[in-house]
């Protein structure tokens, strides 16, 4: 990957490069060096959510060399954090209900969770997001859809 592409701030379509990590060969014979220039598009972004919802990031390839192919879609996928923001909720409040409850008997309570499930709610929101990303220099990996017509210089 000559470039970190991310689900954040890549749109379907967006175009990205790189090269050959390592040289093609067929029966023996190189038919494409190490280093060869690739180019690619974005095939699907979706930003995980802030509260839950998985990301998920798609490229292909379009071209390696001066030859066009059709490659399989390599998907780079987080999951949600569905359970994790209902922890964060719940636990908020229940801290929030027996703070207030100490600190104001029945009333205190009620007040007191409403403001622990709104701290845990804000918590969650704002830490462990992760970027759906593929970082510059990564090697992905691809598989042709079709066959890769070369012509032998033979």
């Amino acid at each position: 990957m000559g470039q970190t592409l991310t689900a954040k701030n890549n749109n379907v379509g967006d175009t990205f490069t790189g090269s050959l990590a390592s040289s093609v060969r067929i029966d023996g014979v190189m038919v494409l060096k190490a280093g060869t220039p690739v180019t690619g598009t974005v095939v699907s972004a979706h930003g995980q959510g802030r509260f839950k919802g998985a990301g998920s990031l798609g490229i292909q390839l379009r071209s390696v060399g001066r030859y066009n192919v059709a490659t399989n879609e390599h998907d780079v996928v987080e999951k949600g954090k569905g359970k994790r923001t209902a922890g964060f909720i719940g636990g908020g409040a229940g801290g929030g209900a027996l703070i207030g409850g100490l600190a104001g008997g029945g009333k205190g309570a009620l007040i007191g969770g409403l403001l622990g499930a709104g701290a845990g709610t804000a918590g969650s929101a704002m830490t462990g997001n992760k970027a759906v990303t593929i970082p510059a220099e990564s090697v992905v990996t691809f598989t042709l859809r079709q066959p890769l017509q070369i012509q032998s210089s033979r």
